[in-house]
């Protein structure tokens, strides 16, 4: 029996693996459940990563300019407006528009203020939003006193329909529509036209808070990142891609975020491991003499390794797919402005390749039990 196929040491792997109801299954659910477990919190850490950078996704700008010191959508920071008026007539720029940035109070009728984060965009193009529109479009912007809140917070906000009015710092402010899902960390998107947000959040006129430059047909954004960096010294220039990625390690390096989301995936992963690991060696104990009879019929350690191999395999696979639908069912149940669970297909392919090596790994720790067995056990 020296040399056995992969195909028989298959069948023979798979029949074990079904003969033992029980051990197969427990082996299963601890794969389902580090599936579960690494998904939902890796999800949920893509998700809150996706809302820290939802503005630099959604608006339509192939380079940020920003002022020094910036690494991530943030209020505070101010850039004169000659930045903006170099890169409008800077060649390669087909179009560059300001933004603007801060908290505001929202007046509620029972007296309690809410607050919001107000982006002042720019008529007639709106490179700076708004987005997820589910009532009202960005025309509503150019009319006065007009503003477009979140419509998951209309009941916080004291009943908010469109048509509604509410005192916006000390400004009384018609709402003219309603995005759905805009919920950063902090207070809920707004959005207002450039010259009203001006007037609400007291800025200058000789200042705004970030410059969005859209590149001319033929021109790169990072040509147009390296030229537009040149002529604004003073400045931090940035395409799109690079924006976002100081956005991710921003929220890496300066919250608690990667660290708490990173250190319950990795306990997931490790519990999920020690099942499987148990489950098998606990399989190939039981099934003891089965091996010493193969062994005995001729199977070399490798043979041997080949069924382990296969089983693993099939152990990775069946609970991956199992814990796939479940992280699936709870993130439809969980979805919410507040909190989306993000679930990329390269998160799903990667867990299936992390939950079969995880299960060769368990096999191998197992294969070192059968590495000294006796063939002679089986006539005892």
């Amino acid at each position: 029996m020296k040399g056995v196929s992969w195909g028989l040491m298959a069948r023979t792997g798979l029949q074990m693996m079904f003969h033992s109801k029980l051990k197969l299954l427990g082996t299963v659910l601890g794969v389902v459940f580090a599936v579960i477990l690494s998904n939902q919190q890796l999800g949920t850490f893509l998700g809150l990563l996706q809302k820290n950078t939802m503005v630099i996704d959604n608006t339509q700008a192939d380079v940020w300019i920003v002022p020094p010191g910036t690494e991530a959508f943030e209020p505070g920071k101010l850039m004169p407006v000659s930045v903006l008026m170099t890169a409008q007539v800077h060649p390669g720029v087909l179009s560059a528009q300001p933004i603007l940035f801060g908290a505001v109070s929202v007046s509620l009728p029972s007296g309690k203020g809410e607050a919001v984060s107000l982006i002042g965009t720019k008529w007639p193009q709106f490179i700076g939003g708004p987005w997820n529109l589910v009532n009202g479009d960005s025309s509503v912007l150019t009319l006065p006193d007009t503003m477009i809140f979140e419509d998951s917070q209309r009941t916080k906000f004291g009943g908010l329909n469109v048509g509604s009015l509410r005192e916006v710092n000390g400004r009384m402010i018609r709402a003219g529509g309603f995005t759905w899902g805009l919920m950063p960390f902090g207070p809920s998107f707004a959005f207002a036209e450039f010259n009203l947000a001006r007037e609400l959040l007291r800025v200058p006129n000789d200042q705004v808070n970030f410059v969005l430059v859209k590149a001319s047909p033929g021109v790169t954004a990072d040509e147009l990142k390296a030229s537009l960096a040149a002529a604004l010294p003073n400045q931090l220039v940035f395409t799109k891609a690079e924006f976002k990625a100081s956005a991710i390690r921003y929220v890496l390096v300066r919250t608690a975020i990667g660290i708490t989301f990173g250190s319950t995936t990795l306990f997931g992963l490790i519990i999920g491991f020690v099942i499987v690991c148990l489950s098998m060696f606990s399989g190939v104990i039981d099934n003891i003499r089965e091996f010493g009879t193969l062994k005995a019929l001729g199977a070399t350690t490798f043979d041997l390794a080949k069924l382990l191999f296969i089983q693993s395999i099939a152990y990775g696979t069946m609970g991956t797919a199992m814990g796939l639908v479940f992280v699936t069912m709870i993130a439809g149940a969980a979805r919410s402005p507040n909190l989306a669970m993000n679930l990329p297909p390269i998160l799903t392919i990667s867990t299936a390749v992390v939950m079969v090596l995880l299960c060769i790994f368990a096999s191998c720790l197992s294969l070192w039990r059968l590495k000294n067995l006796e063939p002679g056990m089986v006539f005892r």
